[in-house]
């Protein structure tokens, strides 16, 4: 039977399942920021990108699952979060986007694909959006792409668990430990204004893309989703049931399988 943690209560305890010693590790310093990032395994390269106020160890089950399967998958911790540091520059996407493309180039990867989750999944079609020539494909779960996207917020016990471990592992890695109040409240205000892109601006999308929603996301509307999948010239609708924003750690065999079935359509 596959291990399932519906409510969090494992994660909050415990985090998610380490991620495995890395020889390939370090920052990249990018435009007032110190971005961090690792890699492991080879072959077609694949980009991790966490969510808000999250870090890179959340992915710890993917990595192996991604690897196992014959790619190179790297982690990069958006600027201001886990080991990554920021200015005093306010929170963009598209700042968090460039920072993607730096760390590609201190990697001579040429081109990669993305599975984006949340704020991550954003920064990853923006990147698409942008850069396609770098972008080969994008998994796109659980994000809006303009304000309307997003549902009022309704505080749940499995939110508060993910806040507090995100809480917690702030304080273990971040180079301002004591901040975390004030780093909230900064990733907040980019999420009420940001992303804003227009049905317009989304048809000029030509990279692969999935959109992936969740049966019970917490913060995005299904409606918004179909919209993408709708707008999106080719885009894929995947809905994950039994699972809500964090399907990741809840189900992460149901969610590695989607991703799978997504970078095997991607052309080679």
């Amino acid at each position: 039977m596959e291990p399932y943690d519906d409510e969090l209560e494992s994660f909050a305890a415990h985090g998610a399942t380490p991620l495995p010693a890395a020889h390939d590790q370090g920052y990249v310093e990018h435009d007032g920021a110190r971005i961090w990032y690792t890699a492991y395994g080879s072959g077609a390269p694949v980009i991790l990108l966490h969510g808000g106020l999250g870090h890179s160890g959340n992915w710890g089950y993917q990595v192996p699952e991604l690897v196992g399967s014959g790619h190179r998958v790297v982690l990069i911790d958006s600027r201001g979060h886990g080991r990554s540091t920021r200015d005093s520059k306010p929170y963009m996407y598209e700042l968090m986007a460039s920072d993607v493309l730096a760390v590609m180039d201190a990697l001579q990867l040429e081109r990669a694909a993305i599975v984006g989750w949340s704020d991550g999944a954003c920064t990853a079609l923006i990147l698409g959006m942008k850069s396609p020539k770098r972008i080969a494909g994008v998994f796109y779960f659980g994000c809006n792409m303009d304000p309307t996207g997003t549902k009022a917020f309704v505080a749940t016990p499995v939110i508060d668990r993910c806040f507090n471990r995100h809480a917690q592992d702030y304080a273990e890695l971040s180079a301002t430990p004591d901040d975390f109040d004030a780093f909230v409240g900064a990733v907040s205000e980019m999420m009420k204004t940001q992303p804003n892109y227009s049905a317009r601006d989304l048809a000029e999308i030509r990279a692969p893309v999935a959109i992936v929603q969740s049966e019970f996301d917490e913060f995005i509307k299904p409606e918004h989703a179909e919209y993408l999948a709708r707008s999106i010239p080719g885009a894929e609708l995947i809905l994950l049931p039994g699972v809500s924003h964090f399907a990741p750690l809840q189900r992460p065999a149901q969610f590695n399988r989607a991703i799978h079935a997504f970078l095997d359509k991607l052309p080679t």
